[in-house]
């Protein structure tokens, strides 16, 4: 067998040991090469269950806690889902493999947007829009969506991505302080959001209008 293969497959054992259940994110993340979306003087640590530095003091997830938000986003296929923080473009890959739609990711950062581009094309990912911008203000011009998934650590949701959730639409994020947050899951109820705490991460802030800058 690939060497490569097994080592995704040896992966997934272990997300599935820490009680990640849901197929379709087993099954993108088995088909979704991580090592194409980390610097290649890293790729022989891409399966080790670990974050990892993509450049310009940011990171790309563990994999068990990329599968662990991707599950709690309850992703169905045809859902429209915006993204804050591409960072190379890999959990933007598996949301695009799972939903089979356009997904759209936001990153300030302009030379992480090319790389992401760069990461997303050999991976032959086409479904995935990155745009460079302030990610806290959402996308306004192709919400409203059904999920939105922020990979960097938050004071609270910023609310213009309230706005353009759909009602029933689920939002995610480590929200707290710098030094450790929770992953709260919200769900949106009209006006309002049911919150759901799923425990203690650890994130990069987010940057922009309505994270610490």
């Amino acid at each position: 067998m690939d060497k490569v293969l097994e080592k995704r497959k040896l992966m997934i054992q272990v997300i599935k040991n820490y009680g990640v259940k849901d197929k379709n994110v087993l099954n993108a993340m088995l088909k979704i090469p991580r090592h194409l979306f980390i610097p290649r003087e890293l790729e022989e640590h891409a399966y080790d269950d670990n974050p990892l530095q993509i450049g310009y003091n940011q990171t790309i997830s563990q994999p068990y806690t990329t599968a662990f938000m991707l599950e709690a986003l309850e992703l169905k296929k045809n859902d429209k889902v915006l993204e804050i923080g591409t960072g190379s473009g890999y959990s933007a890959a598996l949301i695009s493999y799972i939903t089979k739609k356009e997904v759209y990711s936001t990153e300030i950062i302009s030379s992480l947007v090319l790389k992401a581009i760069e990461n997303l094309k050999r991976a032959n990912i086409n479904n995935v829009h990155v745009i460079c911008n302030d990610g806290c203000l959402g996308l306004k011009e192709y919400s409203p969506y059904d999920k939105i998934l922020i990979n960097a650590a938050c004071p609270d949701f910023p609310e213009p991505l309230i706005k353009q959730l759909r009602d029933n639409g689920i939002i995610l994020a480590p929200i707290g302080g710098i030094l450790g947050q929770e992953m709260i899951k919200g769900i949106k109820k009209g006006r309002k959001l049911e919150k759901i705490n799923l425990g203690n991460f650890i994130f990069v802030r987010l940057r922009g209008q309505y994270g610490w800058e």
